[in-house]
């Protein structure tokens, strides 16, 4: 952004932007169970909301096609990662409970620092550390059923849960690994990932082509090119005028906004064990930007 055009907004816009973005995932679960209500499968909702916010960026894919060509196969990754990411985010959180989906997504920090060793050959600190034993013991809490035994994840939406915050966290390191790449190409491409992996996950799972109305259909488009464009850019614009600790301690208030939003919006009840090993999950979050703070305390 043209620095004479910066000083011109606001200085605390960024909060408000990653605010807003926060706000928005939190409670995007609310308008896919009306889609599905309504006869929209979860995976084609996933299709059809990320292909209408990829037509919006497909102008911009067009006049980057040699940026594109030049990193096809770190892109084609982060496009894997991200598409499952979103995928198995939306069929989770309309398959169970919003709180706890949520939780265990924000287990990404545990699985950014493991990835962050093995693929950056970072060394965690002391403060990564402290998070990963908080995030491990907060998942143990969380999913903790005494009559099952050993904690294990339940069913289909807590694995759905976890396997997309490690795909979250898998795309961070990716898209770390790839700074010459730039925030358009990278975002246009997520979009096209999840296209791509909803796509293919439908015709593999069977799941039959929607007979809806063109009002649901309306609905869907307006979902792509309104929420998930404007939920995109707040993040990006949001992320790239603060430091790293400020906005990932901010993106966590989404697990406020699921947690009141179905409170209100819903019966779920969030029991006692949950609130406790949420808790551990969003401190772990916290600790996970410890070093960024002490290394990085502007942008």
């Amino acid at each position: 952004m043209p620095s004479k055009l910066k000083s011109l907004l606001p200085a605390n816009l960024p909060v408000a932007a990653l605010l807003l973005a926060a706000t928005l995932w939190g409670i995007f679960w609310y308008p896919l169970r009306l889609l599905e209500e309504h006869g929209l499968h979860g995976l084609w909702a996933t299709l059809l909301i990320f292909a209408s916010a990829l037509l919006v960026g497909l102008p911009v894919l067009w006049r980057r096609l040699g940026e594109l060509g030049r990193h096809r196969w770190m892109l084609l990754w982060i496009a894997l990662a991200n598409g499952w990411c979103n995928t198995a985010f939306i069929l989770a959180v309309l398959d169970g409970t919003v709180v706890r989906v949520l939780l265990l997504f924000y287990l990404s920090p545990l699985w950014t620092i493991m990835l962050g060793h093995f693929l950056l050959k970072e060394k965690p600190s002391r403060f990564a550390l402290t998070a990963l034993a908080l995030a491990m013991v907060g998942m143990v809490i969380t999913i903790w059923e005494p009559e099952l035994g050993f904690p294990w994840p339940e069913g289909r939406a807590d694995w759905l849960a976890i396997s997309s915050g490690f795909a979250f966290a898998l795309s961070n390191v990716l898209v770390r690994k790839t700074q010459e790449v730039t925030i358009p190409i990278k975002t246009v491409t997520t979009w096209a990932g999840v296209v791509g992996v909803a796509g293919v996950w439908a015709m593999v799972s069977g799941v039959p082509a929607p007979s809806i109305g063109a009002g649901v259909y309306a609905s869907a488009f307006a979902i792509g090119v309104l929420g998930i464009v404007l939920m995109t850019v707040a993040v990006q614009y949001g992320v790239a005028n603060m430091p790293v600790h400020r906005s990932s301690v901010i993106l966590l208030s989404e697990v406020v906004a699921g947690a009141v939003s179905a409170q209100l919006l819903t019966d779920e009840v969030v029991l006692p064990r949950e609130w406790i090993g949420g808790a551990l999950i969003l401190l772990a979050g916290w600790f996970s930007t410890r070093e960024e703070r002490n290394g990085k305390d502007h942008p």
